[in-house]
């Protein structure tokens, strides 16, 4: 049997390039939590207030486990970040919301393809999922308010 020795600099450019995806992931949940809450303000009726309601509290869920996550590799608390502002208009942020969601299905399927931790590659599909599921919402939005 071969023992291959992996230096520890591979192993930790590996972590350090996820840290920083984690990191922006963080980043981008937390500026769609606040952008989800300015949406659903000015939602055009209730239905379509609780369901950006709805979609928010399934980023807020993200930003946890994403959280959670980073602090788990780095022992360190993330400090997250507005890193998209939100548009002022409904339209204009429904809009944005849905491009935003659809970029980040990619992005969290490539996190999750790029870990040997299983859990956290369960946590990001499941994250890809949910954000599938709330383009989905978004385009049906855009389509009404047209």
């Amino acid at each position: 049997m071969y023992n291959y020795y992996y230096p520890y600099y591979t192993r930790a450019q590996q972590d350090e390039s996820l840290i920083n995806n984690i990191a922006k992931a963080i980043n981008g949940e937390y500026s769609a939590v606040q952008c989800y809450e300015q949406l659903a303000k000015e939602a055009p009726s209730g239905q379509v207030r609780d369901q950006i309601s709805e979609i928010r509290n399934d980023e807020i869920r993200h930003l946890n486990a994403f959280s959670q996550i980073y602090q788990s590799l780095t022992g360190k608390q993330s400090t997250p970040q507005i890193s998209e502002e939100c548009p002022d208009d409904f339209k204009e942020g429904i809009l944005a919301a849905f491009k935003d969601e659809q970029e980040t299905v990619d992005f969290y399927l490539d996190i999750a393809d790029s870990t040997q931790n299983p859990y956290i590659r369960r946590v990001f599909k499941r994250a890809a999922a949910d954000e599938q599921n709330h383009a989905v919402w978004f385009l049906y939005y855009m389509m009404e308010n047209r």
